[in-house]
């Protein structure tokens, strides 16, 4: 599906499951693409606990910047993709997340779009060797409930637990969080099954792993530890 956006065109990757429960929405990196190891992983976990799961490639990445400007800009080219989502997929609750500046995005943007609660993958607390530069209140300004999940290793810090509804470390990880992601994903899907609503019988949708692909480009680089985001 393509959205357009002041910055440009978007592309968003549907997996729709019959009776889905809720609507799980993810996006990249600032340097990286929707096929990170750690979002496929959460998004097959997802759809296994009865969530129809989008995949957002964000208008600077089609466009093949590697960074995202300004939150604000950033931020309002969001709003509208979870506008068009939401009219396709109408009555599901709705959780959205991202992994390092996609779990930034999914935070400032939570209230304005509706969500019921974030999924933040290697949320980039600071840049590397800067901890006074801490981006904590991203998080407690969310308005909603926030799952973190970081690797102990993660150059980008770790952050503390008061600042998200749940925080899971994952020994080992970097801020790529492909050592296990099939761990990540487990995280997730727990977590998010308290968001959803009941599973609405007779409801479209497509087997599993069938994912509605439109207008899509060829995606970027995965995410690689260390970028700036």
């Amino acid at each position: 599906m393509e959205v357009t956006t002041p910055r440009g065109p978007a592309y968003v990757e549907i997996d729709e499951v019959p009776d889905a429960r809720l609507l799980l929405v993810l996006t990249h990196g600032s340097a990286g693409g929707v096929d990170a190891p750690d979002l496929l992983a959460v998004r097959e976990a997802a759809m296994g606990v009865g969530a129809s799961v989008a995949r957002v490639t964000q208008a600077f990445r089609a466009a093949g910047a590697r960074a995202p400007g300004s939150p604000d800009r950033q931020d309002e080219a969001w709003e509208i993709v979870l506008s068009e989502l939401r009219s396709r997929l109408p009555g599901l609750p709705l959780v959205q997340g991202g992994r390092s500046n996609g779990a930034r995005v999914a935070c400032r943007t939570a209230r304005a779009v509706g969500a019921a609660a974030v999924v933040a993958l290697a949320f980039p607390l600071h840049p590397p060797g800067r901890p006074e530069r801490s981006r904590a209140g991203e998080l407690r300004g969310a308005g909603v409930d926030v799952l973190v999940v970081n690797g102990d290793r993660d150059p980008f810090g770790v952050p503390d637990a008061a600042d998200a509804a749940r925080l899971v470390v994952l020994p080992g990880e970097g801020h790529d969080l492909k050592k296990d992601p099939a761990r990540v994903g487990e995280v997730v899907a727990e977590w998010i099954t308290r968001y959803g609503g009941p599973p609405r019988q007779g409801s479209p949708g497509r087997p599993r792993g069938g994912a509605a692909r439109v207008g899509i480009r060829p995606r970027p680089p995965a995410d690689r530890a260390g970028e700036a985001r």
